[in-house]
């Protein structure tokens, strides 16, 4: 194999790796871009978990702070979201703990590094890059 059909590969390769790894996110709802606010019936909706799952959450980790609205119904903000969909992510597909997902973003959060998904991202966008130059 050649040194530009093993790139050729590679490229590939890493392109297919982000639809192999994340293949849940296929199933994700968006997140509506012309709302600012969600009750915790649409974050179940959209996350994909239960609404219970969701107040445990936020008891175990601090990232999750919905506010209250007058009626005292929780009200979660685009920032939560996505914070629940790192820690679904975490729990479910990382396989960590509670207490190992509490900690990789407390981690993250020290650090502010990018999370993994946007890490894939930014190299994926590269490599489509590469691929055009190579071909």
């Amino acid at each position: 194999m050649s040194s530009f059909e093993f790139i050729k590969f590679f490229v590939l390769f890493m392109l297919s790796l982000d639809t192999l790894t994340h293949f849940s996110s296929l199933y994700k709802v968006d997140i509506p871009d012309n709302k600012r606010f969600f009750r915790i019936g649409e974050v179940s909706r959209i996350v994909g978990v239960k609404p219970y799952v969701l107040r445990y959450w936020e008891t175990e980790f601090p990232g999750i702070r919905p506010k209250r609205a007058d009626s005292r119904q929780r009200i979660y903000e685009r920032e939560d979201i996505e914070t629940i969909r790192e820690i679904k992510r975490l729990l479910y597909e990382e396989k960590l703990t509670v207490e190992g997902a509490r900690r990789r973003l407390t981690a993250a959060k020290k650090t502010h590094s990018m999370s993994p998904s946007n890490f894939l991202r930014e190299i994926k966008e590269e490599l489509k890059q590469v691929f055009k130059m190579l071909q």
